[in-house]
């Protein structure tokens, strides 16, 4: 078994089930499950509650899409070996144009989660999805998706004020991101291919990237 601790968050909308096809065996995984915010938190504030799951001292973060961002603030309260980002963006600059608009229009208010729930061809283009088992997958996830949570976690993203940027930071983006499209980001290393559901459709070279980086932090621990 691994000596490095490992702590994984899932993205805005989904939840551990979009790791199932990356194999962590070996290797001392804990998924830090969202909680309930409370009523007007900041991300800030957020991340400090969810920082106190940690257990265990300089872990390594790995975050995808809005769990990115929240492994950044995370990273801001406590010292991590390393941070490594999976379709997500390292600050508000990365973020497409469209979202602060959406913020200065305040239009993310006025669509009700239980839309935000529903799965459509929109959504499987979106998030990059052709397969069916992965349409399915998607329908399930959006269908459990607790629908305050993901009111608060948009609010939180169009609304993003962040520029610093962990030192030790790793971030994976796929070319075909429709969420976070790649032109706005400057990534470590590029999945060709892959959109915003890259931990499920492109999964073994996700599998083989982060455990060869694994391996070298390993090394240099």
């Amino acid at each position: 078994m691994s000596d490095l601790h490992i702590y994984i968050l899932s993205g805005l909308g989904v939840d551990r089930r979009v790791f199932n096809k990356i194999n962590f065996k070996g290797l001392n995984v804990t998924y830090l499950e969202w909680t309930a915010p409370i009523p007007n938190e900041s991300i800030s504030c957020y991340a400090l509650r969810l920082s106190t799951k940690i257990t265990t001292e300089r872990p390594i973060l790995i975050g995808l899409s809005f769990g990115g961002m929240v492994a950044i603030e995370i990273a801001k309260i406590i010292d991590v070996q390393q941070v490594i980002l999976l379709a997500s963006a390292k600050g508000e600059n990365e973020l497409p144009k469209l979202y602060k608009l959406i913020s200065m229009l305040k239009l993310h208010r006025i669509i009700p989660g239980s839309m935000l729930k529903s799965h459509h061809i929109l959504a499987d283009y979106f998030f990059g999805v052709s397969l069916k088992e992965d349409k399915l997958l998607l329908k399930q996830i959006l269908r459990d998706t607790d629908a305050k949570f993901l009111s608060w976690a948009i609010n939180q993203i169009v609304n993003w004020k962040n520029n610093t940027i962990p030192g030790n930071l790793i971030h994976i983006h796929g070319n075909k991101d429709r969420i976070i499209p790649i032109r706005n980001i400057s990534p470590t290393f590029i999945i060709q291919g892959a959109g915003h559901f890259m931990t499920t459709t492109h999964a073994k070279e996700i599998e083989i990237l982060i455990k060869g980086l694994l391996s070298e932090g390993q090394n240099l621990a």
